[in-house]
């Protein structure tokens, strides 16, 4: 029965050593992540900056182009995802406005050409 108790007592040790280790004396760091590893809220919330901007300034190009570093999908798409989440969540009446507005004027956007003639 004395083996039993070392042996816990060893395994407590060594958990809780590793534990202050990994949380204290060296915690993962990301750096330098894309923004497309955000969490759900957060990207909404991305989203609903763009928005913002967007219902400023009305370019609709630099406003795709700034959804699409959030990830592959459309830009529709990822606005209307941020819709729902932030109707979910219960944004404010003013945040889902713009976000809905964005969302709907990327229903009919197509995308800019670039080829770069006046």
């Amino acid at each position: 029965m004395d083996r039993w108790i070392k042996f816990l007592l060893v395994i407590a040790v060594g958990l809780a050593l590793g534990l202050v280790y990994g949380w204290v004396i060296s915690p993962v760091e990301y750096v330098d992540t894309t923004p497309e590893t955000l969490r759900a809220d957060y990207r909404s919330d991305y989203v609903l900056m763009v928005a913002e901007v967007y219902h400023r300034e009305g370019d609709l190009d630099l406003a795709a182009r700034r959804l699409a570093l959030l990830g592959s999908q459309p830009p529709v798409q990822i606005a209307a995802a941020a819709l729902d989440y932030g109707l979910s969540a219960g944004y404010p009446p003013l945040d889902i406005a713009l976000l809905q507005e964005l969302a709907t004027d990327l229903q009919t956007w197509q995308p800019d050409s670039g080829g770069g003639q006046p």
